[in-house]
C-alpha cells in the first residue's frame, strides 16, 4: 500500500476537512485517510488510489492541493 500527502490550499477549520474527508472517502481504493486542517495536509493510502481522482475530490470540496514531493 502506497501513501501520499497533499497540501490543501485553503483549507482552515473543522467542517473545512470534513468537506474534504466525505470527497476523498467517496473514492474507490481509499484505505488510509488522514486531513488535519490546522496544518492542510492530506494523507490518502491504498493499492488503487489515483492522484488525479483525489485531486479532482479535494477540487470538489471547494479547495486545491497539491502532492507533496
Amino acid at each position: 500500500m502506497r501513501n501520499t500527502e497533499f497540501r490543501v490550499i485553503g483549507m482552515t477549520c473543522g467542517h473545512c476537512e470534513m468537506s474534504v474527508r466525505e470527497e476523498i472517502s467517496e473514492l474507490p481504493g481509499v484505505q488510509v485517510l488522514e486531513v488535519d486542517a490546522a496544518s492542510g495536509r492530506l494523507v490518502v493510502g491504498g493499492d488503487q488510489v489515483d492522484e488525479a481522482q483525489v485531486l479532482a475530490a479535494v477540487e470538489e470540496a471547494g479547495y486545491t492541493a497539491e502532492p507533496v514531493r
